[in-house]
């Protein structure tokens, strides 16, 4: 997927030089490096183009066909083209693309299910939530009571029937699956089945792994979940922003939960590139892409402690891999991060299940395969890339020799480009 990147940048280049040297080099920092942050991916010119379109220019408040601002009819065909193929993609009743990134999604659907003060059940922060699953810092802990859910501590692992038992005792009035640092599969069937059986709203937030639910690599929950929200610029590798699927009787609900309730107009240049990205992801080409992410993680997770690393729940069934870097390397996350990025490999510090240490400087780091399988990498260059990994974390004092892995990177790199 070649992208002639650089071609967008001709005003720029000759206006604005600051803003315009600024983005090459952070294009430079992409192609250069190896990107392991799981929540990133690199998007197609398809995606670019649309999301530096007119549509940017036009208001239109409310939905197709129903709009607070004439000359729509145009803007109407894109929004209900993202729309159609969304459903399509997932098996959804009813969508809406309107929402602007994750959380205010989150939000939404929490003011159409729920009412304020409400109980609901979310996993914790610390053992792979979100900050919008309750936390107590975040609108989600503020505006509702959120009792949390964690994993075993033996296995790392959710224990689905711990979740019945606390869901049974608690009665909540919605219980979320679907997380930003769980490295396993998630059984969305026995989440459905212990909301059918407290009698709770049943809601997924697969902010992370929506490409991988759409390609096939994952379970899918959107055709017998009630509400189901995800970003779409992570594994789905689309703009940055998000949507909401639902059942039809929670269609309503849902729309005006995010305008008038929460948004004014949409965004309907990303709102294009969400279509872009939308079709991309129903080709054949994308479904071997989701798969490869699965494949990468797990040859990466193998090789990672095959080095000594130690990976919270052994291993991986998704995209990312939590890494326990204090046990392993006597490094803190922030530590680990650091090290990392002056060798020209960029992750999140992320605390593991059962942290002792502090969220601003924790025990892991949090890695994933997005971005390099994007780039076309397989197999052979995750072992590769896990080897540069366990040399920079061993030299992670060492400046100079973190230099130089970082020149051996730039190479490796340059073998799978993809802006050029």
């Amino acid at each position: 997927m070649d992208a002639k990147y650089e071609m967008h940048l001709s005003y720029l280049k000759d206006h604005d030089s600051a803003i315009f040297n600024a983005i090459v080099a952070e294009k430079e920092r992409q192609m250069d490096g190896i990107e392991l942050i799981p929540s990133e991916n690199l998007v197609s010119q398809g995606v670019l183009e649309a999301m530096g379109s007119v549509p940017n220019n036009k208001y239109s408040e409310g939905y197709p066909g129903k709009r607070y601002y004439g000359g729509n009819e145009i803007i109407d065909i894109i929004e209900n083209l993202a729309i159609d193929r969304l459903k399509k993609l997932f098996g959804a009743e009813h969508a809406n693309v309107q929402p602007n990134s994750g959380s205010p999604a989150n939000m939404a659907a929490y003011f159409a299910l729920m009412e304020l003060g409400d109980t609901f059940m979310g996993m914790k922060l610390t053992e792979g939530g979100h900050l919008t699953h309750g936390h107590k810092v975040n609108f989600s802990g503020k505006l509702y009571k959120c009792k949390q859910y964690g994993v075993d501590k033996e296995t790392e692992m959710i224990d689905y029937d711990t979740v019945l038992k606390q869901a049974k005792e608690i009665k909540p009035k919605l219980i979320l699956s679907g997380y930003t640092a769980y490295p396993r599969s998630i059984d969305f069937k026995r989440f459905r089945e212990i909301c059918d059986e407290v009698g709770a709203f049943c809601m997924a937030d697969i902010a992370h792994i929506a490409g991988l639910c759409a390609g096939g690599a994952h379970e899918n929950p959107v055709p017998y979940f009630d509400v189901v929200t995800t970003t779409t610029h992570k594994t789905l590798r689309g703009p940055r922003s998000a949507v909401i699927m639902c059942k039809g009787e929670f269609a309503e609900k849902i729309d005006k939960a995010v305008f008038p309730g929460l948004q004014g107009g949409p965004h309907e240049h990303t709102i294009a590139a969400k279509a872009v990205a939308f079709k991309e992801a129903q080709t054949p080409e994308f479904r071997d892409y989701s798969a490869q992410i699965v494949k990468n993680a797990k040859a990466m997770a193998e090789e990672l402690m095959a080095l000594g690393l130690r990976l919270v729940s052994n291993g991986t069934d998704n995209h990312l891999m939590l890494v326990d870097v204090f046990k392993s390397k006597n490094l803190t996350g922030k530590e680990a991060e650091h090290a990392l990025e002056v060798a020209g490999i960029y992750c999140n510090k992320n605390t593991i299940p059962f942290d002792e240490r502090t969220p601003w400087d924790p025990s892991g780091i949090r890695i994933g395969t997005p971005v390099l399988t994007t780039r076309g990498m397989k197999e052979s260059e995750m072992k590769e890339v896990a080897r540069f990994i366990a040399k920079a974390l061993d030299n992670a004092k060492d400046e100079a020799k973190l230099r130089q892995i970082k020149a051996d990177i730039k190479e490796f790199c340059s073998g799978f480009p993809f802006y050029k």
